[in-house]
């Protein structure tokens, strides 16, 4: 058997299909001194995969044979800032490797800072998103 090291495990930055539609992104807290609306997106997608990031890397992930595989994770962020894994896309050599990868995923989520919800017209909303994670164990 085989076991992962920390840096084996990347995140591709956050991609997006529908928050183009929203006054401002949902955020974090420490992304509030921002100002700039692209670069409050580019604070809240490194607080969230660096998160998930390093929940992986606490994690013990053993595998016997090399997994390359990059995961969608569809998230929704509610107009309340409760955040929900509403989709994964994983291959079957990683699920078979790594059964555990989607619950590992999803539990790196509970354990978030207070998300603040996204805004249109001076409403909160709901936004959806596609967050790919790039597996690399050996």
């Amino acid at each position: 058997m085989k076991k992962t090291s920390s840096e084996a495990i990347l995140n591709e930055e956050l991609q997006t299909f529908n928050w183009n539609e929203v006054d401002k992104y949902p955020t974090f807290s420490l992304c509030d001194s921002l100002s700039n609306k692209q670069e409050k997106k580019q604070c809240f997608t490194s607080i969230l995969t660096g998160h998930i990031f390093k929940y992986l890397q606490d994690e013990i992930i053993v595998v016997t044979q090399d997994v390359n595989d990059t995961i969608d994770l569809k998230l929704q962020i509610s107009d309340t800032g409760g955040i929900t894994l509403l989709e994964t896309k994983i291959d079957s050599l990683t699920i078979q490797e790594i059964p555990n990868i989607d619950v590992l995923l999803a539990n790196s989520l509970n354990t978030l800072p207070k998300i603040f919800p996204g805004i249109k017209r001076g409403q909160q909303v709901t936004t959806e998103f596609i967050l790919p994670i790039i597996i690399s164990a050996r």
